[in-house]
């Protein structure tokens, strides 16, 4: 089989990220008081800017900042408190006197196109939308209107209801056919094709053994030509694995999940502890990369 050429580049502010190269890192910052692992942590500003200095300074190379939580369950809350809760986050870091927050790239999880239009407008870089941009159909022409590159995530139904539909006739299959069909949906409203990243969406209407599934078979994905993000951090089909009910110490998990990840060509590790899954990539990286 012929080798799959790496995407192109994405140029951030001053930075290049060149795909295959290593494996890079987003840093999540949850500004929720729901979120499965950390909800509440973060959700006073200065709690986020420290938290985003940590993971700024200790290896993440994106920082995803998210108003909404998206775990099995969580409701959905209003347009306003989602813009109230990320816009200042985004805000204050452009205006930080430290220059590596000031100057870092930022992502914004949002479903929502007003959402993301207004996290351009305070500073953001990229829009990461776990619906694919199907849950907002004025979601593709505002970021392609905004020029920012943007990340698709495969999932089914809501977080109330995804955990119901988790049944695959062809589970790889079905995930690349709704990718490539987001993709095209996004690329025919003037989105970049070299401005999309994938995303497999582990835990998104996803039993247990299913996610070790996509795991395994990450590489049927690399045909799509789009960088690939993989976000196993925490998440319960390693408390399952693990027998760990508490997310925080689900940490030797995770890098065992981002070693599988990046073995079966991932791009971007979505993380949340910085420092630690840092050095796992070097390693991996070390190990993996041509």
């Amino acid at each position: 089989m012929a080798a799959i050429a790496a995407p192109a580049p994405w140029m951030i502010r001053d930075r290049t990220f060149i795909w295959g190269q290593r494996t890079y890192l987003m840093g999540i910052l949850n500004v929720t008081p729901d979120s499965f692992s950390d909800g509440g942590q973060f959700q006073a500003p200065a709690a986020a800017i420290a938290q985003a200095r940590h993971l700024l300074t200790h290896g993440v190379d994106i920082l995803d900042i998210g108003g909404q939580s998206t775990r099995p369950g969580a409701l959905t809350i209003s347009e306003a408190e989602e813009l109230a809760r990320v816009v200042p986050v985004v805000a204050a870091l452009r205006a930080d006197p430290d220059p590596i927050l000031r100057g870092a790239v930022i992502s914004v999880d949002t479903s929502r196109a007003a959402v993301a239009r207004a996290a351009h407008r305070a500073g953001a870089d990229i829009i990461n939308d776990v619906s694919a941009g199907s849950e907002d159909a004025a979601m593709f022409s505002t970021v392609a209107d905004l020029g920012m590159p943007m990340v698709l995530m495969h999932r089914r139904g809501t977080p109330v209801t995804m955990q119901g539909l988790t049944e695959y006739a062809d589970l790889m299959g079905e995930i690349h056919a709704f990718l490539a069909r987001q993709i095209a949906a996004a690329i025919a409203v003037g989105i970049d094709a070299q401005a999309i990243a994938i995303d497999p969406g582990l835990g998104f209407a996803k039993t247990y053994p299913q996610n070790l599934e996509i795991l395994r078979q990450l590489d049927r994905l690399r045909d799509l030509g789009c960088p690939l993000l993989v976000g196993p951090s925490r998440k319960s089909f390693l408390g399952w694995l693990l027998d760990q009910p508490d997310p925080q110490r689900r940490i030797w998990g995770t890098a065992a999940a981002c070693c599988a990840a990046i073995a079966g060509g991932a791009d971007i590790l979505r993380v949340h502890d910085g420092a630690e899954m840092a050095q796992v990539c070097r390693v991996a990286d070390a190990l993996w990369r041509p």
